[in-house]
Order: C-alpha cells, then sequence, then structure tokens
C-alpha cells in the first residue's frame, strides 16, 4: 500500500481533538480508522472491533503506527464515547467527498431516524434522534446532527444546514422541515427547496389545498399547470402517479414569509391493489418553478434517505438492534456506519448486495483497501 493514501486519511482526521488529557499510548488515528475499516467489515460492537484489530493487525501496520499494539474495547469505547460527534462528522465528510466526488445540483433529502436501542433506563437517557443528509445521486452521507432530548428536528435542522456545502442543490425535507427559518438557511446556502406541507402550517396547507381542489373539476382549463404522470405495475399493485406544479398564485397565504417562494406543487399517488382503491394526495412549496418531471423526480427521490440509507442502516447494519450508548458513542458509531453505508455504496467493483459486500471486505483485504481508499 502506498504512503500516499495512508497520508491523506490522517490529514482528513487531523480535525479530531485528542479526548485524553495527556498523551496516549495509542495514537488518536488508529481508533478512527480501525473504528471505519471494521464497521465496514461488518463490526456492529467494540468487542468485535478490537477482536478484529488483532486478527487484522498486519494489514494496519502496514499504514498506522502499532509499536503499542492493539487497544482493548474498553479503550475502544472510551474513545468514542468521548470524541465530539460534530468535528468526527466534519472529519469523515471531509474524507468521504475527497474520494467520492458530489455531483453539483443534485437532491439532497433531509430526514430524521430514531437509534431505538440506545436509551438508557437505568441513566435516564433518551434514544437518541439523529437528522441527517443524502446526496441521492452519489448516494452519500452528507452529514448528521443529534436531536437534542429537549429539542426537536426544527432546530437540529438549521444546524446540519450549516455543516453542509449545499450551493445549487435542490433541498428536500417532510412536513416538520417547512419552517421559514429553514427556507431562509437553505436560500442563504445558495440553494433551492421543495418543503412538504401539512398542518403544522395551517393556513399555508389550508389555501393550498383549496386552490388545487377548485382546479381539478375542470381539469385546470382555467390556469396554467404543469403535469407529469407515471404508472407501475409490480407485486399485485398498480400505481399511478401524478405531479403537478404553477407558479404561486396570489390567493396562496403567508406566501410574503417564504423566501423565494416561486411555485407550489401537488403529488398525488392513486393505488390499485387486491381490487381496492386508494388515494395520497400530498402538498409542497418550491423555491423554483420546477418543470412537473423535475418536481416528481425531487418527491421520489426523497424516500432514497429511507431505502437506500435507513432501511440499510436498519437491515444490513442492524443499527436499531444497536445498545451502544455511553457517552458520545452511539452518535459517533452512527457516523461510523453512514460512512461505511457510503463507501460500500460507491465502490462498485462488486455486483453484490452492502450485506455481501461487508463481508467481502472481512475476507479480501484487498478489497477493503479498494474500498477504503476508493481505488
Amino acid at each position: 500500500m502506498s504512503k500516499r493514501p495512508a497520508t491523506s486519511i490522517v490529514e482528513h482526521f487531523a480535525g479530531v481533538t485528542d479526548p485524553r488529557r495527556r498523551e496516549g499510548a495509542y495514537p488518536l488515528i488508529n481508533f478512527l480508522v480501525i473504528g471505519v475499516c471494521a464497521v465496514i467489515c461488518g463490526v456492529d460492537d467494540f468487542v468485535s472491533m478490537a477482536e478484529f484489530a488483532s486478527i487484522k493487525r498486519e494489514f494496519f501496520a502496514r499504514f498506522l503506527d502499532l509499536s503499542a499494539g492493539i487497544p482493548s474495547h474498553d479503550r475502544f469505547n472510551a474513545i468514542f464515547a468521548s470524541i465530539k460527534p460534530a468535528e468526527f462528522e466534519r472529519c469523515l465528510l471531509s474524507w468521504i467527498t475527497a474520494l467520492h466526488e458530489v455531483s453539483a445540483g443534485q437532491v439532497v433529502a433531509i430526514d430524521g431516524k430514531t437509534l431505538r436501542r440506545s436509551y438508557d433506563k437505568a441513566n435516564s437517557k433518551s434514544a437518541i434522534h439523529m437528522v441527517s443528509a443524502w446526496a441521492t445521486a452519489n448516494h452519500i452521507s452528507l452529514g448528521q446532527t443529534v436531536v437534542h432530548e429537549k429539542s426537536n428536528e426544527i432546530t437540529a435542522i438549521p444546524e446540519l444546514l450549516k455543516i453542509l456545502e449545499l450551493s445549487g442543490c435542490l433541498v428536500t425535507i417532510d412536513a416538520m422541515g417547512c419552517q421559514v427559518a429553514i427556507a431562509q438557511e437553505i436560500v442563504d446556502a445558495g440553494a433551492d427547496y421543495v418543503l412538504a406541507v401539512k398542518g403544522n402550517q395551517k393556513s399555508l396547507h389550508n389555501s393550498i389545498a383549496r386552490y388545487f381542489k377548485d382546479h381539478e373539476g375542470d381539469d385546470f382549463a382555467r390556469v396554467k399547470m404543469k403535469r407529469h404522470s407515471t404508472e407501475q405495475r409490480a407485486h399485485g399493485r398498480e400505481e399511478t402517479r401524478s405531479y403537478f406544479t404553477c407558479r404561486t398564485p396570489k390567493q396562496i397565504a403567508d406566501q410574503q414569509r417564504w423566501p423565494k417562494l416561486k411555485a407550489i406543487g401537488m403529488a398525488v399517488n392513486d393505488t390499485l391493489r387486491d381490487g381496492k382503491q386508494t388515494r395520497e394526495v400530498r402538498y409542497f412549496i418550491l423555491s423554483k418553478n420546477l418543470t412537473a418531471r423535475a418536481f416528481g423526480e425531487a418527491v421520489r427521490s426523497h424516500w432514497a434517505i429511507e431505502n437506500r440509507c435507513h432501511w440499510q442502516l436498519d437491515v444490513t447494519f442492524q443499527e436499531d438492534q444497536c445498545r451502544i450508548r455511553k457517552g458520545h458513542a452511539d452518535a459517533n458509531f452512527s457516523s461510523l456506519r453512514r460512512t461505511a453505508l457510503s463507501l460500500l455504496k460507491n465502490n462498485h467493483s462488486r455486483r453484490v448486495g452492502i450485506k455481501n459486500k461487508r463481508l467481502i471486505a472481512g475476507w479480501d483485504e484487498a478489497y477493503l483497501t479498494e474500498v477504503l481508499f476508493g481505488k
């Protein structure tokens, strides 16, 4: 292994503050690199991490200083419980975006997820809730932040937006994030938004709903409306998705409060399954006058954070079953999982699922190196 990739990874992790009061026997970089590699290869706790490092000692000795040996699982736990999640997250993002360029102008989906087993009843610690950003085209986790116990996603999302490079991107957020301050943060970052509107913005939601219902009756004959539809038949289900957008009408309530508001949108899902017809209607505000097709792609892309990120974390990485909870260890281990998922998704040399990629990385050090350094 060349020195250049090893040097690069050390540089990217230089921003993580060593939490130890005095210089430790084991370099901090050892914990961070071993942690990333271990999670890539299927490790889900600190005992397994220490065992993995011992078995792979020769591999890690190629680019890490192991003169003091391999840390114990308690030492791994203590370090990851103490390092600052925000610093660690920034360094991981710096590293992964250096390996895999994030496409300009793509959809960035922001959504929340609870780590259900991270609660600690004995210490009165609630399960942590994370808000994360997912680059839907590149399958890269762009960052995450913890929602504090006495707060919610409304206050956490602006914190996350501040650490992201969003210029030229289209940011999608569900109804919880439909807030004027959040829309302003997105616009200030040089990005555009597609925000779902529900009852938490009652006046806005009701006026948009009334507008579309008023004009659906004559098939939008009185207004200029863009529309796009798709049909899908699979698994005994027939689904028609219809998307409508138009410039913001004058009668929409509270529109002057929303920065750069340009258009409103409606997404309709008509589903026929087992002879039963169901309909779901959702409303949106947009800071960009998108075509109906582009609007539909943005709405569908938002669910990538659920299907390609959160689902994978629960099923493949068993995140919801993880009982790591000491200090910041739960948040930092969550960052390790998202980084591992991003690295594995962006490796295309093996055409197998994420579960099997993790197994192969554990078996084949050449493949692990390929995933780790983007070679």
